[in-house]
C-alpha cells in the first residue's frame, strides 16, 4: 500500500516526466485546415482527417493527379471526399479502426512519434509525407504494414473510383449494361 507521501512523489515524479517529454517534442502548434468543403455533406471525416488527407493523398498519388493548381486542388477534394464515401460502406468495426488509426495520425503526438512527421500535416513537405509512408511500408511491425495498406487502398479507391480520373488512364468507364 503506498503512502500518502509516496503517491504525492510519485505524482510529482510523474507529472515532471511528462512535462520533459513535451517539452522534448517542441511546441505544438494548431493544425490548419483545409478550406471547408461546404458542397458535400461528410458523415465519417472530420476537419483536421481531411486535412491529414489532403496532405497524404498527392504523395500517394504521385504523377497521377493533375499538375495545374486549380485541377489539382479539386481532384486532390475528390480524393478526400471518395475517402469518406469509402469509409461509410465499411462495416462498422472496419470504419472504428479506420477511425483510430485517422485519430492516430491527427493527433500531434503520435503524429510525431509513430509517422515521425513534426509539422502539421499541411506543413509537411512531400519529401516528409513520403518518408513516413516508405517507414510504415517497410515496418517490421505488422501494424504499422497494415495501416499503411489501409491509407493506401482507401486513397487508391477514392481516386481511381472517381471517373474524373478516368480519362488519364484511358479507362472507358464501366461497360453499359442493357
Amino acid at each position: 500500500m503506498l503512502s500518502r507521501r509516496q503517491f504525492i512523489k510519485t505524482g510529482v515524479i510523474g507529472g515532471a516526466v511528462l512535462l520533459a517529454v513535451r517539452a522534448a517534442y517542441g511546441p505544438f502548434s494548431a493544425d490548419p485546415l483545409i478550406g471547408e468543403d461546404r458542397d458535400y455533406p461528410y458523415a465519417i471525416l472530420q476537419g483536421k482527417e481531411r486535412t491529414m488527407l489532403a496532405a497524404i493523398a498527392p504523395v500517394m498519388l504521385a504523377g497521377a493527379l493533375p499538375q495545374e493548381s486549380d485541377a489539382r486542388q479539386r481532384a486532390i477534394v475528390q480524393v478526400v471526399r471518395g475517402v469518406d464515401t469509402a469509409i461509410r460502406g465499411l462495416p462498422p468495426a472496419v470504419q472504428s479502426e479506420v477511425g483510430d488509426l485517422f485519430a492516430l495520425l491527427v493527433f500531434p503526438v503520435t503524429r510525431r512519434v509513430l509517422a515521425g512527421v513534426a509539422k502539421p500535416w499541411l506543413d509537411a513537405t512531400p519529401t516528409e509525407i513520403a518518408a513516413f509512408l516508405e517507414r510504415w511500408r517497410t515496418s517490421s511491425f505488422v501494424l504499422l504494414r497494415t495501416a499503411y495498406r489501409a491509407l493506401q487502398e482507401l486513397i487508391m479507391a477514392a481516386w481511381y473510383g472517381n471517373p474524373e480520373a478516368w480519362p488519364r488512364i484511358s479507362y472507358p468507364g464501366p461497360p453499359v449494361v442493357t
